[in-house]
């Protein structure tokens, strides 16, 4: 069964394929995500967001992705491929807090009709662990430690946080709970520098491909920090709109870069499905 159907396939590099039968068929052809060997892992982020541009509509109980994409089929398949694909997914706490209690970030948690073709392409294909580790990044270390995602005994999860943010998990339980792991690194301002979380992630843990799920803060100081190497976006066909005393995120956020310096990508590929558009950049 097609899930979406392929307008442009500029990823001709390899011949091999790399997804599995059934999953090439709901992708309407192949996937291949580079596995860095390099100083730091491949850095992929994944975002949804309206044709104007708006990633969250800031509206109580609506902030989440799923009110952008309608919970469309096609954009959880692919969320749920990337996470199929990835070493780490890693998110802020702010996008932590924007899902339900109970969501878990696994393959088949966004797209559970794909359970067992993201399970054997994961782990017999792939042969990675049955689950991508979480990677939660909160300066301030002001996370709910009662969500599933923490007390799920297959999951891993590690917080990485500032010193204070250690101490404030600490406080929270943290140290009792046996899936989850608490790193500390220098903060400047209590921003936490992406080449760090990049460093300790490979070094500690040997993330070779991360999957960035933002949100726009996080995503955009990876972006200025030259640490994105590709960029999946589902547009959405609504319109959002904003006026001056309602602030409506974008999917970057805190940084603004000038004409000379912005950076820019090579659309890899486009997809489509009835009003959506589902395109893959690459980083120049």
């Amino acid at each position: 069964m097609r899930l979406v159907q392929t307008l442009v396939d500029r990823d001709k590099e390899n011949a091999e394929s790399a997804l599995p039968k059934e999953l090439r068929e709901f992708y309407d052809g192949d996937l291949h995500l580079r596995s860095s060997a390099g100083a730091r892992p491949f850095v992929v982020a994944n975002f949804v967001s309206t044709l104007d541009g708006v990633a969250s509509y800031e509206s109580k109980g609506k902030s989440g992705g799923s009110t952008i994409s309608g919970s469309d089929p096609a954009d959880r398949f692919i969320m749920g491929l990337l996470r199929a694909s990835a070493d780490a997914v890693m998110v802020g706490a702010g996008t932590l807090n924007d899902v339900s209690a109970k969501g878990l970030w696994t393959p088949e948690y966004v797209y559970p009709t794909a359970k067992r073709l993201y399970a054997d392409y994961r782990v017999d294909a792939l042969h990675k662990p049955e689950y991508p580790l979480l990677v939660i990044v909160s300066g301030s270390g002001q996370v709910e430690l009662d969500r599933a995602i923490f007390r799920t005994p297959a999951m891993r999860a590690v917080i990485i946080t500032t010193s204070a943010g250690s101490d404030e998990l600490t406080r929270r339980g943290a140290a009792t709970l046996g899936c989850v792991e608490v790193h500390a690194l220098s903060s400047s301002s209590g921003n936490i520098a992406p080449q760090a979380i990049l460093q300790l992630l490979q070094s500690q843990f040997g993330i070779k491909t991360l999957l960035n799920e933002g949100g726009p803060t996080l995503f955009g100081q990876f972006l200025a920090a030259d640490a994105v190497d590709e960029l999946f976006l589902t547009l959405s066909p609504q319109i959002a709109g904003r006026s001056g005393d309602l602030a409506r995120l974008a999917i970057v956020q805190g940084v603004e870069f000038a004409p000379d310096s912005a950076p820019r990508f090579q659309m890899v590929s486009v997809k489509e499905n009835a009003e959506y558009l589902y395109l893959r950049y690459r980083r120049n």
